[in-house]
């Protein structure tokens, strides 16, 4: 067993590390968090430096000749080490992984062409509408309708809890062709914001990730044509499954590289914060957090390499997937307490910059299945 990686991979994690350190950290994230506002410019920075077209092959704008989810892992997790805005990192992740990946996966010529080049750039931003009202963790429970007309489909419905809504100019939206099939109904598209009946409402406020807009998106009597029809009628339940496996892996890269950060400056700090006359890295209280800050981060970086080799291996990765989402997002929103802990009265101010962690990590137990369904599908492969 091979636990190395190749030169290549290190290298260019290195050099994404070194990016996010010069160019993503900027002076006003505790501004930009307060008043959840979203950074185009360091969006292009990163599609200027390729980072988006790790999810897209090359001859459609990719960074490299085809994508490699190994080293796209390893590169996210470099990137949420270096970069202290979690919310940039759900953002890229969300439009590279469960919209752009979708389309490299399941799209026609046609639509890899004229799609992934300007989102593989940066220059278009996608969002993957999934979500209802009534159909939250019963996802293909949906209500959003589909009706074949001459020439495409008319789509009818609202979205919700959509990742970077309010500034899409394309989504992969999932209704329903045929509402007696159920899920087999269930077929998506490519709309984009051209598309009259495609209205994306405004950013909503939330507890953390703030610097990424969610939001809303009403399709109504919104026209696609046949042409934008991703994959066949009914497959949209294997399209959004497919796609969301790659989703967790890789947005979960990025919070495993936030952890190790923790541990790099819980350790630091630990050292030099001196009470009673000697560091607080003396008492057991404190140097205990952070042993159980370093095993979270050591026993998620396993399942997240390993999740990785099965996608990069075109291997199914489900029972994985949900044990990869269940535990590191778990491991993240306790870690980031254990932070906020070491540091003490410290941790607990914004401006010191800890406890942003801890707001941010606690979505990462709700989106892209809960952990109590992620528990459902450990069970069911257990056979209870």
């Amino acid at each position: 067993m091979d636990f190395s990686w190749p030169a290549e991979y290190t290298e260019y994690r290195n050099k994404v590390i070194e990016f996010a350190k010069n160019e993503l950290n900027d002076e006003h994230l505790v501004s930009r968090d307060h008043e959840g506002s979203f950074s185009r410019d360091l969006w292009n920075k990163c599609g200027e430096f390729g980072i988006q077209g790790l999810a897209a092959d090359k001859e459609y704008g990719g960074t490299h000749d085809e994508v490699d989810v190994l080293r796209a892992a390893y590169a996210m997790e470099g990137l949420g080490y270096a970069c202290k805005d979690n919310g940039l990192g759900v953002a890229l992740n969300a439009h590279m992984w469960a919209v752009q990946m979708s389309i490299n996966l399941f799209g026609t010529e046609e639509q890899k062409k004229k799609y992934l080049p300007k989102m593989a750039k940066g220059e278009w931003i996608g969002a993957h509408a999934l979500t209802e009202d009534t159909s939250g963790s019963d996802v293909f429970n949906m209500k959003m309708t589909a009706e074949k007309v001459d020439g495409g489909y008319v789509l009818n419905g609202e979205k919700r809890l959509v990742t970077l809504a309010p500034v899409s100019d394309v989504a992969v939206a999932f209704a329903n062709v045929n509402p007696k099939l159920g899920k087999w109904g269930v077929t998506a598209f490519i709309v984009d914001k051209s598309m009259e009946g495609y209205q994306p409402g405004s950013a909503q406020h939330k507890m953390g990730l703030r610097t990424v807009p969610l939001g809303r998106i009403k399709f109504d009597n919104c026209f696609v044509p046949e042409e934008n029809r991703l994959g066949k009628e009914g497959a949209g339940f294997s399209i959004s499954n497919h796609s969301l496996e790659y989703d967790r892996c890789c947005i979960l890269a990025a919070k495993l590289g936030a952890m190790a950060r923790q541990v790099d400056e819980a350790v630091a700090y630990a050292k030099n914060r001196h009470q009673y006359g000697q560091p607080i890295s003396n008492f057991q209280a404190v140097s205990h957090r952070i042993a159980d800050m370093k095993l979270r981060l050591e026993t998620s970086r396993l399942l997240l390499y390993k999740m990785a080799w099965l996608k990069k291996n075109d291997m199914p990765g489900m029972l994985e997937g949900a044990m990869l989402k269940l535990h590191l997002g778990e491991s993240f929103v306790a870690s980031s307490l254990d932070h906020i802990r070491v540091h003490g009265g410290n941790g607990y101010l914004t401006d010191f910059g800890v406890e942003r962690d801890l707001r941010d990590a606690i979505g990462g137990v709700i989106y892209a299945g809960t952990s109590d369904i992620q528990r459902n599908i450990i069970a069911r492969f257990l056979g209870l």
